[in-house]
């Protein structure tokens, strides 16, 4: 690959990871990348650097276009590893001018890198530098998704610099989201918000308003992480549906098992679902990824989760999955438990205080089975599934109303 000139001078010089599997538990199956970007001004700036392991390839790209030592300036958008990896290294080659950081940059920096006399220099929301013919304006976004977070905005091409926001984990040789295939790019990006954003929605919000407030004029946005968005439209409107815990008329059904009775009952209780009209997504917690399985719970409007009771307890993976979900804090989501014992049958419990630590409305205390379920038993999920359906239902029904009075006023 090679760099690639996004705007006039502005140039794409980052690196392609293709095999990296997991980011932190999140699953990665595409694989990722590592933006940085260039400007060739009258002063030459660098925008974030790679993980540290793909150093040369992003030092490959800049050599295409200029000599690192001409770097003037580095803005650093974000200190997590997978960006600022090279920081050392680049600041040690380039001998910059200024490296640019926001307040609680400058804190990640020097606990990250224990800098000594590196030239650093705070920039704020509202702040700007001049590198000729081109300015950089900063927005801090504080917790999307570190508290060092910032935007970069070069107004003369209606460029966003948007550091993890609207990324995508996705490996590819194409640099913009219009050349794959059309929806591929926001199925990617759904699942980055569901396991990186999600939990940090009311900034978004906040965040979104800010842009509004500010009245930037942005016909791109490149993200440090994936493909650059020419139609940014697209991805503000998904952003601000995502961020608002926009449900569709869908149930999720998460189970593990032992000897399938717990799978019975996860059938019967999707079969009770779809009985009353709403969509349900039944997953094994073993045979589907935490991460994969966050982007179903994002856009569902309840969340059924079921276990066998193990050692007085749910089995691992839903401990994992509920521990990750809960971290996550999906909101306005309607709950229920089930679960089969055959002694102790705590599981239903347990499976419900995490639901009600996430909030959730739960339609009733639960429905627990012991060993296997006989036609009396699945009949009671069947039923467990239809008034979930019907909570559904009623509150789909009641927040068209309440988007219609809205509308009204």
């Amino acid at each position: 690959m090679s760099a690639e000139e996004i705007k006039k001078n502005i140039y794409w010089v980052g690196a392609v990871d293709w095999n990296i599997r997991d980011f932190h538990g999140y699953s990665t199956y595409k694989g990722t990348t590592y933006n940085a970007y260039l400007v060739k001004d009258e002063k030459v700036c660098l925008f974030d650097t790679v993980k540290a392991d793909f150093k040369n390839e992003m030092l490959y790209h800049l050599g295409q276009l200029i000599d690192p030592e001409d770097i003037d300036y580095i803005v650093v958008n974000h200190v997590e590893l997978d960006h600022s990896g090279s920081l050392a290294e680049m600041i040690r080659l380039c001998k910059p001018e200024k490296v640019f950081c926001s307040p609680m940059g400058l804190k990640a920096i020097e606990s990250h890198f224990h800098p000594v006399d590196w030239p650093l220099e705070v920039v704020k929301t509202g702040d700007s530098i001049s590198l000729g013919s081109k300015t950089v304006h900063f927005l801090e976004t504080k917790m999307l998704h570190w508290p060092d977070s910032m935007f970069s905005y070069i107004p003369e091409d209606k460029l966003l610099i948007s550091s993890d926001a609207f990324g995508q984990h996705l490996a590819s040789t194409e640099r913009y989201a219009d050349e794959l295939p059309e929806g591929a790019v926001l199925l990617e990006a759904e699942k980055y918000y569901a396991n990186i954003l999600l939990l940090f929605s009311p900034n978004v919000q906040k965040l979104l308003a800010k842009v509004g407030e500010m009245g930037l004029d942005i016909d791109m946005i490149a993200p440090d992480h994936g493909v650059i968005w020419r139609d940014p439209a697209l991805i503000l409107a998904a952003y601000d549906r995502w961020s608002q815990h926009a449900a569709e008329r869908k149930a999720v059904i998460i189970y593990d098992t032992m000897w399938h009775s717990t799978e019975k009952m996860a059938k019967n209780i999707s079969a009770g679902l779809r009985s009353v009209g709403v969509h349900a997504r039944v997953l094994s917690a073993r045979a589907n990824h935490r991460s994969d399985i966050m982007v179903e719970v994002m856009t569902a409007k309840a969340v059924v989760v079921g276990s066998p009771t193990l050692n007085n307890g749910i089995m691992p993976t839903m401990a994992d999955v509920l521990t990750y979900m809960k971290g996550l804090r999906p909101r306005q989501k309607i709950g229920a438990a089930f679960g089969s014992f055959g002694w102790s049958g705590e599981s239903v419990k347990i499976l419900s205080g995490f639901l009600e630590d996430m909030q959730c409305e739960l339609v009733e205390p639960g429905v627990k089975i012991k060993n296997v379920p006989d036609q009396e038993a699945l009949q009671a999920c069947f039923d467990l599934g239809v008034k979930v359906g019907k909570a559904v239902n009623a509150a789909m029904a009641a927040e068209a109303e309440s988007a219609a009075l809205e509308g009204e006023e």
